[in-house]
């Protein structure tokens, strides 16, 4: 188990400049196995996703070479290979899934393992993605240990409405449509940012696309995808990130954010808890309102309501953001309701904001309320396996004096390279400990 010693209480400050963002560079790094051309991607952060992903590539014969240092890499599938038979996914990865299109495409087979799966967010089924592949043409066969994918020819191109927006489930789309015969249009597309990215990177390599950014997405299919050079964005969880840890710490943190239009909802959010974001000529920074320097919930108009942050697909408030909200509503004066619209196991951990002496109150699988502002201590706590949340308690354990721990840290690592020694740049003292 890796945890974290945090030893808080020294307001953030400096300038930082945020990694790429792993759910643009995942569905990204399998969009590459549609093609046999020569790619390099810029930017491509060290984490452990993408290092399971690439060692995928190499065991099916792809060639790989890649440097972390410079973020640059060379990936050709010209000699890849693949036999359902003996080849495996990547287990306890809910990303692998998006490798089944290519395979599917070059191969004319995939399988998906039993135990795909990312963050412990709740029930997070496959059956959406099935659907989609079963509606391009695949045959799909249950094993004992997974499923088993065929096609037989060319993908078929088809229209398909989802039940929700999910952000898989689209790129799983957009992947099959991109070399099927014919065109495909989805309705209910996801939209964020980091799935506009990836429609970006398809059109890079050559795919037919109309309606990035919004809700309906065509595809005219063609015969192959070509290569290219593509640089990855700034990922704005982690600038969202960075500009909360320096609100929760009183600091003065400035992150770099070449997109600040995908940030209006977001700097309303912050505005809720009394902090304003700023940006200008491409940095974003954090400032607390209240005079005294204090984290105050905004008291809405309507008496009888609480104030609210709510969480759901794309243009709302992205849900993987929610739990770095909550720590600030842990630290503001004030109470404040939080609503997760989409997963139904992301809020049950107020008993780790006990341990720090704040009060949370968990009003059903969705909805968490707030009484912020109350005197908070060191503590030692265990994050459940959910990325942001580990972050989220991270962020609350820098607001206090002292020294905290964060036991089963390491989520993090599956989004943020060097995210520790990025904070201890910034006035906090942080270090990785393996222990039990």
């Amino acid at each position: 188990m890796s945890n974290l010693i945090v030893h808080g209480g020294n307001p953030l400050k400096g300038r930082i400049i945020p990694s790429a963002n792993k759910n643009a560079v995942l569905p990204i790094l399998c969009a590459t196995l549609l093609s046999a051309e020569p790619i390099r991607l810029r930017g491509v952060p060290e984490i452990t996703d993408v290092k399971k992903i690439l060692e995928v590539f190499r065991k099916l014969g792809s060639s790989v070479q890649m440097d972390f240092k410079t973020g640059i890499l060379d990936i050709h599938h010209r000699d890849t290979h693949f036999d359902p038979a003996v080849d495996r996914l990547p287990e306890e990865m809910r990303s692998s899934i998006m490798l089944v299109p290519g395979l599917m495409a070059r191969f004319g087979a995939a399988r998906v393992e039993d135990d795909v799966k990312g963050c412990t967010l709740g029930a997070r089924e496959i059956d959406p993605h099935v659907e989609v592949f079963e509606r391009f043409g695949a045959r799909v066969e249950r094993l004992a240990d997974g499923l088993s994918l065929h096609v037989a020819g060319k993908l078929r191109a088809n229209d398909h409405w989802t039940d929700y927006a999910s952000v898989t489930t689209t790129e799983n789309f957009v992947l099959c449509a991109a070399l099927a015969d014919g065109s495909s249009t989805l309705m209910n597309a996801a939209s964020e940012p980091h799935v506009q990215e990836f429609c970006q990177f398809m059109q890079m390599l050559g795919a037919k696309l109309e309606g990035l950014g919004t809700s309906r997405l065509s595809i005219h299919g063609v015969e192959r995808l070509g290569g290219g050079d593509f640089t990855f964005a700034e990922d704005f969880h982690e600038i969202v990130t960075f500009l909360a840890l320096g609100g929760i710490t009183g600091g003065d943190v400035q992150v770099k954010n070449s997109h600040p239009e995908q940030f209006p909802l977001i700097d309303r959010t912050f505005a809720k808890f009394g902090v304003q974001i700023t940006h200008e000529d491409g940095w974003s920074r954090a400032s607390i309102v209240a005079p005294d320097g204090r984290l105050k919930v905004k008291e809405p108009f309507t008496r009888n309501i609480l104030q609210k942050v709510e969480a759901a697909p794309w243009p709302y408030l992205p849900v993987d953001l929610l739990p770095i909200f909550v720590a600030l509503g842990v630290k503001a004066e004030g109470s404040m309701m939080f609503w997760n619209k989409v997963y139904d196991g992301a809020m049950g951990w107020t008993s780790e904001l006990s341990k720090f002496g704040a009060h949370a109150f968990l009003s059903d699988p969705h909805r968490m309320v707030t009484f912020g502002g109350k005197p908070l201590s060191p503590a030692e706590v265990e994050s459940p396996y959910i990325i942001r949340v580990a972050i989220a308690l991270l962020m609350v354990a820098a607001s206090i004096p002292g020294r905290s721990v964060i036991r089963n840290a390491a989520p993090i690592r599956r989004a943020h390279p060097h995210f520790a020694e990025n904070i201890g740049k910034l006035g906090v003292r942080v270090e990785w400990v393996e222990g039990d």
